[in-house]
């Protein structure tokens, strides 16, 4: 995957650790390979734009919008024509840390669902799926996590959440996605028309 990545991508994995490295060049590599192959360009040359707070695009991607997560061995790639899109994927929290940051960070109905009294595995479940769905939303409009901790996220999936950035973003539609233990994953895109949207997750052999 090295020979895939951009300078600011290779000067980026050598400054990481060499585990955390190897797995920053597989997933930018694949998210390239991926991308580039619903593109028609070869993977090499794609080129990133940036957003105010760092969210990558393809410079010259027509109406493709992407987003991608990772997690230790897995990683997630959204893909969505001509809509905003956000995807996040996490390990599940610990139990012991699950309710005392729900009740920090997230809305008092939501703090109130993790913190009800059920199996520990359940309440970090619980915990990190708010959080995937906040992270989500929060990368479909391209904007800082500290901003949306007050916007609900909550209730069965799907999700219509009215302003997930709480700057008159409008609405975003949010699903959960199905992935193996011990993670948890959400998608999002910025609208309030039912999201389809080709979403790909994989292990890391």
């Amino acid at each position: 995957m090295w020979p895939l990545l951009d300078p600011d991508e290779r000067a980026r994995a050598a400054r990481m650790d060499p585990g955390a490295g190897e797995r920053f060049t597989v997933v930018r590599g694949a998210v390239r390979r991926l991308v580039a192959a619903r593109l028609g360009v070869p993977p090499a040359a794609l080129v990133w734009r940036y957003g105010p707070h760092g969210k990558p695009e393809p410079a010259a991607a027509g109406g493709l919008r992407v987003s991608w997560s990772a997690s230790g061995a897995f990683a997630a790639l959204a893909l969505a024509e001509g809509r905003a899109v956000g995807v996040d994927v996490e390990r599940l929290h610990a139990p012991r840390t699950a309710e005392r940051m729900a009740a920090r960070w997230f809305p008092s109905e939501e703090a109130r669902f993790v913190a009800e009294p059920v199996e520990p595995a359940e309440r970090a479940a619980r915990f990190t799926t708010l959080w995937c769905r906040r992270e989500a939303c929060v990368k479909a409009y391209g904007g800082r996590l500290a901003r949306s901790f007050g916007v609900p996220v909550g209730g069965p999936s799907p999700v219509l959440v009215a302003d997930p950035g709480g700057l008159g973003t409008g609405p975003s539609r949010l699903r959960d996605v199905p992935v193996a233990e011990p993670f948890r994953a959400a998608v999002a895109a910025l609208g309030e028309s039912p999201i389809h949207v080709n979403c790909r997750v994989w292990k890391e052999n």
